[in-house]
């Protein structure tokens, strides 16, 4: 029996790369192209009355970035798959793109085979990151890794408490420790995390997943 293949709309606003696109999928029994837009708010009137199985989206759109798509495709269909096609490779963009609800990542210099393997894998609702892609977000927790200064587990604690608002007297005593000790955890902090004030602190620990 003969699967049916899997819709695909394309939304990029460069007509050669949806015509590339197009080709590169005309001859895959598996996959069809449905239609293609070159904006945002086209692309959500279609979705109001269609769906597809995959979108292929793209991060620099117009009207509304890729980044802000993937939430407004997803309120409305939330059974697509998305598969993020782009030429940017900045780790910030594509970890906001995975935080919104992307499926997979793949640059726009994929070759036909990895593109068909990705709408599928998708399609199958698994995550689909190209090679490139993985590395990219390897090296870029490898570098946060690094930029990240280690605290001690007693450091930790001080720095979430410090958080909750806490008084040195108050952590003094949920720790059984002096004043005096809360202190010089506080000012160690400071200086590992090279911030000057309490509300810097904080702002640092949330940012760097400390609390």
């Amino acid at each position: 029996m003969q699967h049916k293949p899997i819709t695909i709309l394309i939304v990029d606003d460069h007509p050669m790369v949806v015509e590339g696109l197009k080709t590169l999928l005309s001859d895959n029994p598996a996959v069809a192209v449905r239609t293609h837009f070159t904006n945002g708010n086209d692309t959500l009137e279609f979705l109001e009355k269609e769906i597809v199985d995959v979108i292929l989206l793209d991060v620099n759109l117009p009207d509304i970035s890729g980044v802000e798509m993937v939430k407004l495709i997803l309120d409305k269909r939330a059974t697509i798959k998305i598969l993020g096609l782009s030429t940017y490779s900045e780790p910030s963009i594509i970890n906001q793109m995975i935080k919104n609800g992307v499926k997979g990542y793949l640059l726009k210099n994929a070759t036909s085979d990895e593109l068909v393997s990705a709408i599928s894998k998708v399609h199958n609702g698994e995550f689909y990151f190209g090679s490139e892609i993985q590395k990219i977000l390897a090296d870029s927790v490898a570098q946060e890794s690094k930029d990240v200064p280690k605290l001690t587990r007693r450091e930790t604690h001080v720095l979430r408490l410090i958080a909750d608002g806490k008084t040195t007297n108050t952590i003094a005593e949920e720790l059984f420790i002096s004043p005096l000790t809360v202190e010089t955890h506080r000012r160690n902090l400071m200086q590992k995390l090279e911030v000057s004030n309490a509300a810097s602190l904080i702002k640092f620990a949330i940012e760097k997943k400390f609390i």
